[in-house]
């Protein structure tokens, strides 16, 4: 077998989780990252019949039934990732229709998955329909975007023409817009569920006074996604209290579709 730390994906993981933190997107425990792992991949670093454990997931996912995934443990703190990654992260495959996650690697303190595992495991599910290719959900609080949620309308197209029109490649990186949710409790199936619903039509989704849930590609995309829309709101938090004496028209974004090869969500442009 070959050295699990060596593994792309879990160099890439480590990297993007201690950049997360450096961002200040992560305090103390907050955020979490999950990682859809080809079987084939898997086999390279484990052995998939060398269970360490078996862990209640407290959810259905039948979608999932046999996936590997790489998940950031609950109550880890992301600083910690890389100098003790066996300790802050897991890899786990769902079985029983998904109600079982099989502990193949990881949270060797006796620890589990992220307590929003269920909202992972339901934006995957509801992405991967979208995007077969989709293998990243990344939640994190970005205090921009949180903060915009106290003093902006959280009508979903209202939110996103505000992020379009703070940053010229705003519009370019996430034509497809940012879902909202109202604040919810964390950590249930039921903002899982609302999460993987908002997932369908966007590949963010914020979190009203608590972050932002990214789904993408690969862990470049996802944390470039949640990025760009920070960055947007920056800006909006910097001059929402000034007058606006520019801004970026409607007629200007079309410009950027037609230049970038890109289509706005339907009826969020004039």
């Amino acid at each position: 077998m070959k050295p699990i730390l060596e593994m792309k994906e879990m160099v890439e993981l480590i990297r993007t989780i201690t950049n997360m933190y450096n961002h200040g997107w992560d305090e103390r425990n907050g955020g979490n990252v999950s990682v859809l792992l080809e079987e084939k991949t898997v086999k390279e670093y484990l052995d998939p019949a060398k269970v360490l454990r078996e862990i209640p997931t407290g959810f259905e996912a039948p979608e999932l039934e046999g996936k590997y995934f790489l998940v950031t443990g609950t109550g880890k703190y992301f600083k910690n990732v890389q100098y003790a990654p066996e300790e802050n992260l897991g890899i786990v495959r769902l079985t029983d229709g998904g109600k079982t996650a099989e502990l193949l690697w990881g949270y060797s303190d006796g620890g589990k998955f992220t307590s929003e595992f269920p909202a992972h495991m339901m934006s995957h599910v509801a992405r991967l329909k979208v995007d077969p290719q989709n293998r990243v959900v990344m939640h994190c609080h970005p205090a921009n975007l949180l903060a915009m949620t106290y003093v902006h309308d959280l009508d979903e197209k209202q939110f996103t023409r505000t992020l379009w029109q703070m940053c010229t490649e705003c519009i370019v990186v996430f034509p497809d817009g940012v879902n909202v949710l109202p604040w919810m409790l964390c950590g249930t199936n039921e903002i899982g569920e609302a999460t993987a619903e908002k997932m369908k039509t966007a590949r963010l989704v914020v979190w009203s006074q608590h972050g932002i849930y990214g789904a993408g590609k690969d862990l470049d995309e996802t944390f470039g996604l949640i990025e760009t829309a920070e960055k947007g709101a920056e800006i909006y938090m910097k001059i929402a209290h000034l007058p606006r004496v520019n801004t970026i028209t409607d007629e200007q974004m079309h410009l950027l579709e037609k230049r970038f090869g890109v289509k706005a969500r339907a009826g969020y442009l004039n």
